[in-house]
């Protein structure tokens, strides 16, 4: 937008296809790597029956694994982990806690599945680096389009083709399965952990008009009323920082606002201080959760056929209501119907591609020139959820770039009005069994998907000295 450029269809093609596959892969990971174990007992898979968990597993999924030999290696290799008293990557988690509902089998056959989703987010990465170079920051996008013009063999093409079809096989036989098999046993999750308004920019343009070619839609809802939902407007973003650790000053749009840190340490006080290093973003002077369970509401609102017809599934075979949705299970179960929705469509963009390719019109960028003055703003939607780039040019520079990113907008502090972030605001009333132990804080808290390091880490300038900043 700020320089003027427009993206040629097949690189736009190539983006939304490596779009898509990273929303396959952030959700796989953080359901079974991130998130699965707030909800898994995996110390209760010991005493599981091999048998009986075969014939669960052949009950609710089609997993290409399984069967009791199988089952039974998992769980000699758990007790394996258990009597060296090295729990690997299993070790950090209250296991034994009450709150803990799955049956043993249940745990052992999500524990199976944890480690054969290891394996395949490996391979679904690889996605990436055929026409992106790495995961999980792509080398080849750039202004103007894409860079790997020269990628678009058939062979490359082949090799993500079958790459999305065994991840999307494995969403379709196993992570959607497992979602509704572990939520059945947590459907008092359905009332717990839920916020007040959405908001989702929108995600995968397929053509220069935006909003209106989004496959994921753009849209506002508030007050949980998504009969009403709105259009999102850049206009009406602004970010407070009155109870930030930066100089105070007004709530700005991001084309006005700055970002300067005080000068003293900081440090947690109680009341109405300043407590964070996260500014706090607000839509039209509201704070809004962003995410998969915001851009399910949307599109729903919205009557996107794909994600209606799966939200409406997914709340029939587990008997819960529409409103179950504004929870920490409906925020859970969001990145699943988006992960399935999102997958179906990617195989359409593949066909696009090859498509373009074969017409002779794979034109993947444009060409532009720096101007000496310039605004623009870019607007995605990206797994953890909205994320916002405004940038301005002066002098044939830049002369100002700010970004208002998912994790700011879910875990923002108060603003001067004393309104709670979305996450402050979903993690009132939750009930916790054992304070010391406050498993189901955590269900909450991860299932935000937080990306918190950006904001707590702090290095001295004259010694480059990196200290650790307790996050409250």
């Amino acid at each position: 937008m700020a320089v003027g450029v427009q993206i040629p269809q097949t690189a736009r093609i190539i983006r939304n296809m490596l779009h898509g596959a990273q929303f396959q892969h952030d959700h796989i990971v953080h359901f079974y790597h991130l998130h699965a174990l707030d909800w898994v007992d995996i110390v209760s898979a010991l005493s599981a029956d091999p048998v009986k968990t075969a014939a669960l597993s052949d009950n609710v999924s089609n997993a290409k694994v399984g069967g009791a030999a199988y089952f039974k290696q998992v769980k000699e290799r758990l007790q394996t982990f258990v009597d060296s008293g090295q729990l690997g990557p299993f070790s950090n988690a209250y296991w034994g806690h009450s709150a803990y509902k799955l049956p043993p089998e249940a745990n052992l056959m999500a524990a199976a599945h944890y480690i054969e989703a290891l394996r395949l987010q490996a391979r679904t990465a690889r996605m990436h680096a055929i026409f992106g170079a790495k995961n999980p920051h792509l080398q080849t996008l750039t202004i103007g389009g894409v860079t790997c013009v020269k990628d678009l063999t058939p062979d490359r093409i082949a090799e993500f083709l079958a790459l999305y079809q065994e991840t999307q096989a494995f969403i379709e036989d196993v992570y959607i399965p497992d979602l509704l098999a572990v939520a059945s046993f947590y459907k008092d999750w359905g009332a717990i952990g839920g916020t007040t308004n959405f908001m989702a920019w929108g995600e995968f343009p397929e053509s220069d008009e935006e909003p209106g070619s989004l496959f994921m839609p753009r849209g506002a809802v508030f007050n949980r009323d998504i009969a009403k939902v709105k259009e999102a407007r850049q206009e009406a973003v602004t970010e407070d920082v009155t109870r930030s650790w930066y100089e105070k000053g007004d709530a700005n749009h991001p084309f006005k606002g700055e970002t300067k840190p005080l000068q003293e340490n900081p440090a947690y006080e109680p009341d109405d201080k300043q407590y964070s290093w996260f500014k706090a973003p607000r839509y039209e002077n509201e704070p809004c959760e962003v995410g998969p369970l915001a851009r399910t509401l949307v599109a729903y609102a919205k009557g996107h056929e794909g994600i209606k017809a799966v939200v409406d599934s997914v709340l029939q075979k587990l008997g819960v209501p529409v409103e179950a949705l504004f929870s920490t299970l409906g925020r859970t179960a969001a990145r699943g119907i988006e992960a399935l929705v999102i997958g179906q469509q990617l195989g359409t963009w593949i066909n696009a591609l090859v498509e373009q390719v074969k017409s002779g019109d794979a034109a993947t960028y444009q060409a532009w020139k720096m101007p000496e003055t310039g605004e623009g703003f870019g607007l995605n939607d990206v797994p953890r959820g909205s994320l916002g780039h405004w940038i301005q040019i002066k002098g044939g520079k830049i002369k100002k770039y700010q970004y208002v990113v998912p994790s700011t907008w879910n875990l923002g502090p108060r603003d001067k009005r004393g309104k709670k972030g979305p996450l402050e605001e979903a993690l009132i009333g939750t009930p916790v069994t054992d304070p010391q132990k406050p498993l189901e804080v955590l269900r909450t808290v991860h299932s935000f998907d937080p990306c918190i390091a950006c904001g707590v880490h702090v290095i001295d300038p004259d010694s480059n000295q990196v200290y650790k900043v307790r996050a409250v």
